[in-house]
């Protein structure tokens, strides 16, 4: 298992979060808007400025998010 930055999941589960949330409600602009913030703030976040990361990280980090279960429906923004 990898380890990832406490920021870096926390952003990837709150993309999660928001993507159910966007799903439940369709054409909220708001969650679109948070969702491509926390979509940027994932891909650029410095961790990865060394080295890119390969898919199996990616895929790693996102099952991380949906772990989290409906925790990240806690999450506001």
């Amino acid at each position: 298992m990898r380890t990832f930055p406490d920021d870096l999941v926390r952003a990837q589960r709150e993309w999660a979060a928001t993507y159910r949330r966007l799903a439940d409600r369709p054409g909220r602009t708001e969650l679109r808007r948070r969702l491509y913030r926390l979509s940027a703030q994932t891909f650029f976040h410095p961790s990865w400025q060394r080295r890119r990361p390969a898919p199996a990280a990616w895929w790693e980090l996102r099952e991380r998010g949906r772990s989290a279960g409906n925790t990240g429906e806690r999450l506001h923004g």
